[in-house]
């Protein structure tokens, strides 16, 4: 779906460019965003690379799973319905980990695993269960405590301090995730009624 907006963007820019005798702007455009791609991601690169090699340290070590073993009381209140020491627990909580610590990267392999698992306990497979969109609303709002992919490009385009965002992020994405979860709460238990 995502697709087939930005292409009818696309499209309809390329047109309005025809229409308007515009298009030398459109080549100047494509040509220039490549670059400005390619740059970023350049410097990106090296960071993104730092940040994933310590959370793979970070996983070989046990820290990660320590972490894990740390939020996993939280998490078997917050799904009541997955057995004690199911898998999906720890690919959830490792998921929460990396996402804390900015790695959306890192962490969309163990929310993949973690939907898979959560797939096995379902009754029934064409519907989402109720631990299934949780686990979707915790995802979504992502807990960041440090935005390392936004500290990245505040580098990138020359902040004075690229770190200042740490204390919003974690206000604004805390306050998300207790409202995403109260709003969850709410809508299970008038779903079940």
């Amino acid at each position: 779906m995502v697709n087939k907006i930005w292409g009818f963007f696309i499209i309809v820019g390329i047109v309005f460019s025809i229409i308007t005798g515009k298009t030398d702007i459109i080549n100047t455009e494509i040509l220039s965003s490549t670059k400005t791609s390619l740059d970023m991601i350049l410097k990106i690169l090296p960071v993104m690379g730092l940040w994933l090699g310590i959370m793979n340290i970070a996983s070989k070590s046990g820290l990660l799973a320590k972490f894990s073993k740390l939020i996993s009381p939280i998490l078997i209140k917050i799904f009541p319905d997955i057995p004690k020491n199911h898998e999906s627990i720890s690919y959830i909580s490792s998921n929460i980990v990396a996402n804390m610590f900015g790695l959306g990267n890192a962490a969309t392999p163990f929310g993949l695993k973690a939907m898979k698992s959560l797939q096995e306990l379902n009754p029934k497979k064409d519907e989402a269960t109720r631990s299934m969109i949780t686990f979707l609303v915790i995802n979504t709002c992502g807990l960041t405590i440090i935005p390392t992919t936004v500290i990245s490009l505040r580098m990138l385009y020359g902040s004075d301090n690229p770190t200042f965002i740490l204390l919003p992020c974690i206000v604004v994405t805390f306050v998300s995730l207790v409202l995403g979860l109260i709003v969850d709460r709410i809508l299970a238990t008038r779903y079940k009624k």
